[in-house]
């Protein structure tokens, strides 16, 4: 197997693991809407420092890595001993790593032993797929698009939601996704009392985040409404795949989300890091 190669140049690394990652944008989900969000509002989306890319193997990439300043590294699916080889030659240090479960745990190790930096658990994610849309018993109240004279609104439950969650959409993104439609509010007697947003369709694909509704409307199925129109919506502009990502440690979200009709693809393990030892 060739060497980690490492680029800056968003457009050189889609050029050279678009193939890999449009085989499979389900699993590829978050690194297509970033590499969207960099073409849609530049290569500082995420951050003033620019990003940092790699791949694994030539001519024909069998793995990649995104990392966006303050984010873990993102990988695709990779064996073990190359996450470790990765760890080991990585020219930044990332503030964590997100990968399946085995490679994040072995990334983690290797970049311990390298830097003596050490890891914690940040999140456990399950990716989820919708299959058959099964809306609940609508609650009191009715979807509609967000516009811009939502922006305050929006800005700020976006920021409650990553307060809660540990992590969430940056502003300027937000703002992406709500000029382009893909914000929707549950209103009840002319009050928004919940939201939901998606990723702008990429590759067939689109992701909701965030989902939030403020405490004093939860339980009251706001959340699972607003979400179920926002998919209903994806469908019927024509997207074939609808996902989102949920915590695992929030069972309440991932039976509303099962019982409207996502189904599990598989899991990832968020790790963040210490500052590495002087």
């Amino acid at each position: 197997m060739t060497d980690w190669r490492t680029t800056a140049d968003p457009s050189a690394f889609e050029a050279a693991v678009g193939g890999l990652l449009r085989a499979d944008p389900v699993r590829h989900t978050t690194q297509l809407t970033i590499l969207d969000a960099f073409r849609r509002t530049g290569p500082h989306a995420y951050g003033l420092d620019d990003p940092l890319f790699g791949w694994l193997g030539e001519p024909e990439p069998v793995a990649a890595f995104l990392c966006t300043p303050g984010f873990p590294v993102l990988l695709t699916s990779v064996a073990d001993d190359d996450a470790r080889a990765l760890a080991d030659t990585l020219p930044i240090s990332p503030a964590g790593v997100n990968a399946e479960p085995s490679a994040a745990v072995e990334f983690a190790e290797a970049w311990r032993k390298r830097t003596g930096a050490a890891s914690w658990p940040l999140m456990r994610q399950r990716l989820y797929r919708l299959g058959d849309l099964a809306p609940p018993p609508p609650p009191p109240g009715s979807a509609r698009t967000a516009t811009p004279a939502d922006a305050s609104r929006v800005l700020t439950w976006n920021a409650l939601f990553a307060d809660e969650a540990r992590g969430g959409v940056p502003p300027q993104t937000m703002i992406d996704r709500l000029r382009s439609g893909c914000v929707l509010l549950w209103e009840v007697d002319g009050e928004a009392v919940s939201m939901a947003a998606r990723t702008p369709a990429v590759d067939g694909m689109t992701r909701v985040a965030p989902v939030y509704t403020p405490p004093e409307h939860r339980r009251r199925g706001y959340g699972a409404a607003v979400t179920a129109a926002l998919s209903r919506a994806a469908l019927d502009e024509g997207v074939r795949d609808v996902v989102l990502f949920t915590d695992l440690a929030n069972p309440t979200t991932n039976a509303i989300y099962q019982a409207i009709g996502y189904r599990p693809v598989g899991d990832r393990l968020i790790l963040g890091f210490t500052e590495a030892a002087t």
